[in-house]
């Protein structure tokens, strides 16, 4: 792991004010542990370089980031902190409690954007929303604009519902963002932030209010900012919390204690519960302390609770989350296709936690979840404009639903058309600050040499442990293609170690090493040798197409399968059926077949009938099969109003 330089203040949340001291140099990623199997390689020595995150980052840089920072203008949350700076509040203030926070996840993914592509008027928009949000601050470090003034609730009189700690665990996030991407910044971000997070310690910790927030947020965002800027303090404080957290302080809802996760301890919690975005950063949180404090008994409780969740509460496509009325993640094999809600806040966060726990112990599992969540998660919540986004992401949509008006704003949970904005507008600037941070996620280092976990055509240039340059480029049409050619650019003399990923359902892969070609399961593969300039290492992923299978207690697709290829998952849409997919039906051996580009399945359409009563014996009538091309679920909704369904039924 990377080594730290500079002032160690005490290990205590409380005590003063820290001054300012100067950001350490490491990798340029959201998140950086001093302990745990792997490092992760940052966006200065990954660099994507084309198909299909390339281009993603393209449009997130081009269409989504300028998109979200005229929302934030529009709607009115920016200006919240021109009239906190000008003594306004609360008259004039508009958004929810939370709305704060989307202008700080707007800086942090505006500054990976600039890491990745340094831009003089992107660098100083930076700048000019640093200062109307530092001129809001207060003289002790207070900083929101729903609480606190004339007119307004007292701090923290709503740790409930009022987000106050939520909303600065993601200002210390982008403060860790610009640190990172611009350590000799002058704009003042960290200083706010730390003075923030001083603000935090002194309040919450020994001896302060000893209860935490209702949204878990700030809890990752102190123990990454303790990082950036070597402050124990803050990852005390970020301990602290996560102590506290099941121990009863916050008040009891109609859902119960676990939708804030703060009915049983961390420690002997057995699965990831309640709201499922709370759930997934408390949980990243708890890696960033355990891995930090040496604390294996955390960090086995977040295996323990993820996998938990992994097994019997993700849907297929990586989305988690199956309650409406509260967000929240159901009960085991509670998984209903059409009342899915798995919201995109929901995968960005089971990604941060997912990558925190693949830092952690180097199990390919974690990285086979972030690649699922990835394609057919996040990138299908982003349209191909780059400026409407799926709030929920259901995996059957029974009505075609009304094209959205492109100025308007949406309610958060409306799934039959990709909206411009939300009156929750979590989503869009989550979104944003993933993408633009993507390179981060694709590879890591230890002692040993470099791992690959996600497959992009990449440039990568870091250095062995022994300190000589190691560079690969990776070279790949991937997901469209399964084979993955890894170039090595640069290398020592002595022998190191490449390791690539074998995804969980890549059954009959194959590497090819110096002509040499062997089978490889699915997990890792190292190849350990003495590289040469010039040496190319080959992954063959089979990319037929697919069919999965439900685990039979899930109730809501028991008699249903569903159609894969490589990590995405595919949708049949009413505009191929030229129906509603409602009453589509396939023959429970149906074999997909792949042609033209695409994926097609013979699928039949049932006749609705006009019985007076639904039961009885099931009429067979209807029309014969013919065959229908599906489409990656991440692109469903593109083309218009339609109905979609992931899981299609079976004759019988």
């Amino acid at each position: 792991m990377p080594s730290t330089t500079g002032t160690t203040p005490a290990a205590s949340p409380t005590g003063a004010t820290s001054t300012t001291a100067p950001v350490l140099s490491g990798p340029v990623a959201p998140a950086v542990p001093s302990n745990g199997r792997l490092r992760p390689l940052g966006l200065t020595e990954v660099r994507l370089t084309d198909g299909f995150w390339n281009e993603l980052q393209a449009r997130n840089a081009s269409a989504t980031i300028p998109h979200i920072r005229a929302r934030l203008e529009s709607e009115g949350w920016l200006p919240n902190f021109d009239l906190a700076a000008a003594g306004a509040l609360p008259g004039g203030r508009r958004g929810r409690e939370f709305s704060d926070s989307e202008v700080f996840k707007y800086l942090e993914a505006l500054a990976w954007e600039l890491g990745r592509r340094p831009d003089d008027r992107a660098e100083e928009e930076f700048r000019r929303t640093v200062a109307r949000i530092a001129a809001a601050q207060e003289s002790d470090g207070y900083l929101n604009t729903m609480f606190g003034r004339t007119g307004q609730d007292p701090r923290w009189s709503a740790l409930e519902w009022g987000h106050e700690l939520y909303c600065l665990g993601h200002l210390f996030q982008a403060a860790v963002a610009r640190s990172r991407t611009r350590p000799d910044a002058d704009d003042g971000l960290v200083d706010v932030a730390r003075r923030a997070a001083d603000l935090v310690c002194r309040t919450f910790g020994d001896g302060g209010i000893e209860r935490v927030c209702g949204h878990a947020e700030v809890e990752t965002g102190l123990a990454e900012l303790g990082r950036a800027l070597a402050e124990p303090r803050y990852i005390a404080q970020a301990s602290l919390f996560i102590d506290r957290r099941g121990r009863g302080t916050l008040a009891d809802i109609e859902w119960g204690r676990s939708y804030f996760q703060d009915d049983v301890p961390v420690l002997e919690a057995d699965a990831l519960r309640g709201h499922a975005v709370r759930a997934n950063y408390l949980a990243a949180g708890a890696v960033d302390v355990a891995v930090e404090q040496g604390d294996d008994d955390l960090l086995d409780a977040v295996r323990r609770q993820t996998a938990h969740a992994v097994a019997r509460r993700t849907y297929l496509t990586g989305g988690q989350g199956s309650h409406h009325q509260d967000e929240a993640f159901g009960e085991d094999w509670e998984l209903p296709p059409d009342r899915a809600y798995s919201e995109t806040c929901a995968g960005v966060s089971s990604v941060m936690l997912s990558w925190r726990l693949l830092l952690a112990d180097g199990a390919t599992a974690h990285a086979d979840l972030i690649e699922r969540t990835l394609f057919n998660v996040v990138a299908t919540a982003v349209g191909d404009d780059g400026r409407s986004f799926f709030y929920a992401n259901t995996l059957h949509q029974r009505t075609p639903g009304q094209a959205v008006d492109p100025s308007g704003t949406s309610p958060r949970a409306s799934s039959s058309l990709r909206a411009p904005w939300f009156d929750v507008s979590c989503c869009p600037p989550n979104v944003a600050r993933t993408l633009a941070a993507l390179g981060s996620y694709v590879a890591t280092a230890d002692d040993e040499g470099v791992q690959l976990h996600q497959y992009a055509a990449a440039e990568i240039r870091t250095r062995a442990p022994f300190g000589e340059p190691i560079g690969l480029r990776v070279e790949t049409v991937y997901p469209e293609q399964g084979t993955i050619l890894v170039h090595v650019t640069e290398t020592p003399a002595a022998p190191w170690t490449l390791s690539l990923r074998v995804p969980s359902w890549a059954g009959g892969a194959t590497l090819v090493d110096g002509g040499s070609r062997r089978a490889v399961d699915p997990g890792r593969v190292d190849v350990r040798r003495a590289f040469r300039v010039g040496d190319v290492i080959e992954l063959h992923l089979p990319m037929a197409p697919r069919v999965t299978h439900p685990h039979p207690l899930i109730d809501a697709v028991r008699g249903c399968v569903a159609v894969e290829r490589g990590p995405v998952v595919y949708a049949l849409e009413s505009v191929d059926l030229g129906a509603s997919v409602d009453t589509a039906v396939v023959a429970a051996d149906v074999c997909p077949e792949e042609r033209d580009g695409g994926i097609w399945v013979a699928v039949g359409v049932r006749d609705a009938g006009s019985a007076p009563w639904p039961y009885g014996d099931p009429d067979a009538s209807g029309v014969a099969p013919a065959s229908v091309r599906l489409v990656p679920y991440r692109d469903w909704g593109n083309r218009g109003p339609s109905t979609m369904r992931v899981w299609l039924p079976t004759t019988s």
